[in-house]
């Protein structure tokens, strides 16, 4: 057995001596506990089987198709994604009249403002491992909006999906008639969420906020673990222009007595995450001290990581995805669920390091630096933002040795495009720029200024449509000699990543 670690839960009779205690120790860790060491080595021997299905293909019944589609142009005709209005009434109003299923189970609530998806999914491989039934909901999807609900591992099937649907739909018309407003889209994928979890039933939910924390739909269960992954800017017309502000509205997870998973943070970030963990007595696990990455090596497909959790050390773990900062998201997602299991706080154990080897050898994220071609070598990656787009060119830059890296790239209208593109500047060779085919993506003209601003007008090709975009990287790539190693990088907007995999057949 390993000792455990000392808990986070604070008794001190002044709040504020206690939160000035924890600042300090918060702004004086190490930043980046990654070792990065040569070589390359891979655990498939102990790898468990795959998740689930990750991206489900359209169904391939006509009629379940056919009523698919009508669930999802019924949900379409509501208020997107977002648009918000700040209050958590209209889905506790569908709570209540659900007979509140959020309630059926424990769960994990997931925050941030990257990589969110990447930890939910490694949470749910780490507790299926240990033969607890899970319900899983992230947001947005890649290509199936099925995606967002899933059970063990695998995305919700198209015919309980319509089922749950159907179920719902009375008291969301209901709860409609009954407030200003019409519940939001995300209010009932929310509602039919959690009412798919207590169905199943589940052993627990892993979920992940849709936008911020406190006024988010999703924040009407009272988690045991709060999770939050790294803060960035982000969604600043609507959280906040600074990292504290952010911060404030998702510390909203946070709920009385509850372990809260921090992830590395900018100072102000986490001075607000703590303070807020100490007025609702909430017991606090820092990555940096409390738990964090030991080691880390490339590996062929992935990366193998020696984690410190909650209760000690974990060794020789194979993890099929790229990049340091999903070696922390493994992290965080090992801290969380040992805290589900009372870990370092209730019990003086570690978790079977079999099954943790497994769980994460299972790992599927798509979309988030995934091969989807060869010859050229084609990667997606769903950055949106400059710290997801740091995140996604360090890692590409490790992972691949790429002798020209062509980048195609199309955004939303509502993000930092500037900074996402300086982030890749360093990387891409050349970069076509393009346009998804949702109204929220950015016109392809105005990216191009951008693009042109940031890379220079040598470097830059436009192409209205995606598929020509795509062909005309590829070309870009294939003008190297065959063994020169040159590749793809398909990026900008989860939307973007969804249709590229589409159109290069992997849907």
């Amino acid at each position: 057995m390993s000792e455990p670690r000392p808990s986070d839960r604070h008794d001190a009779p002044d709040p504020d001596d206690t939160f000035e205690e924890i600042v300090d120790e918060a702004t004086q860790r190490d930043p980046d506990l990654a070792v990065i060491e040569a070589g390359s080595r891979t655990l498939r021997a102990h790898s468990g089987q795959p998740q689930g299905e990750a991206v489900p293909a359209r169904p391939a019944d006509p009629e379940t198709d056919k009523a698919l589609r009508a669930v999802e142009q019924e949900l379409a005709g509501r208020w997107g994604e977002t648009k918000l209005e700040p209050s958590v009434t209209r889905i506790a109003a569908l709570m209540d009249v659900l007979g509140e299923p959020q309630r059926a189970y424990p769960s994990i609530h997931i925050t941030g403002t990257n990589g969110k998806t990447s930890t939910a999914r490694m949470i749910e491989a780490l507790l299926n491992a240990f033969e607890l039934r899970t319900g899983r909901y992230t947001s947005p999807h890649v290509q199936s909006i099925t995606e967002r609900i899933s059970l063990d591992g695998s995305p919700i099937e198209p015919e309980r999906f319509i089922e749950t649907y159907e179920d719902i739909k009375p008291y969301v018309e209901m709860v409609d008639a009954q407030q200003p407003y019409r519940l939001s889209f995300f209010e009932v994928l929310t509602g039919m969420a959690y009412a798919a979890f207590a169905d199943a039933p589940v052993d627990v939910a892993v979920v992940e906020v849709g936008m911020g924390g406190t006024w988010d739909a999703t924040n009407v269960i009272d988690s045991t673990v709060a999770v939050v992954t790294p803060i960035s800017l982000d969604h600043t017309d609507r959280l906040g222009t600074t990292h504290a502000e952010i911060a404030g509205e998702k510390a909203g997870v946070i709920k009385q007595g509850a372990t809260v998973i921090l992830a590395q943070q900018p100072v102000d970030a986490a001075q607000v995450m703590l303070k807020k963990a100490v007025e609702v007595d909430a017991t606090v696990a820092r990555e940096g001290m409390e738990f964090g990455v030991t080691s880390r090596e490339i590996a062929v497909g992935g990366q193998l990581l020696t984690l410190r959790g909650l209760g000690g050390e974990y060794t020789e773990i194979f993890l099929p995805l790229y990049g340091a900062h999903q070696a922390h998201n493994a992290a965080v997602a090992l801290s969380a669920v040992e805290a589900f299991f009372g870990i370092g706080a209730e019990q003086a154990r570690s978790l079977d390091i079999d099954a943790i080897r497994k769980a994460f050898a299972s790992v599927l994220s798509p979309g988030r630096l995934e091969v989807v071609r060869s010859s050229p070598t084609v990667v997606l990656d769903a950055a949106h933002n400059p710290a997801g787009a740091k995140a996604a060119a360090d890692g590409i830059s490790e992972a691949f040795s790429f002798s020209r890296l062509i980048g195609v790239v199309g955004t939303s209208g509502d993000k930092d495009v500037r900074g996402l593109l300086e982030a890749f500047e360093p990387i891409f060779a050349e970069i076509v720029v393009t346009q998804n085919s949702t109204a929220r993506a950015m016109d392809v003209d105005e990216l191009a200024a951008i693009a042109v601003e940031v890379f220079g007008d040598d470097r830059v090709q436009v192409e209205p449509r995606l598929d020509d975009a795509l062909e005309a990287a590829i070309t870009l790539a294939e003008e190297e000699d065959e063994y020169a190693g040159a590749g793809v990088l398909v990026t900008g907007s989860v939307i973007t990543v969804g249709e590229a995999r589409l159109l290069l057949g992997r849907g």
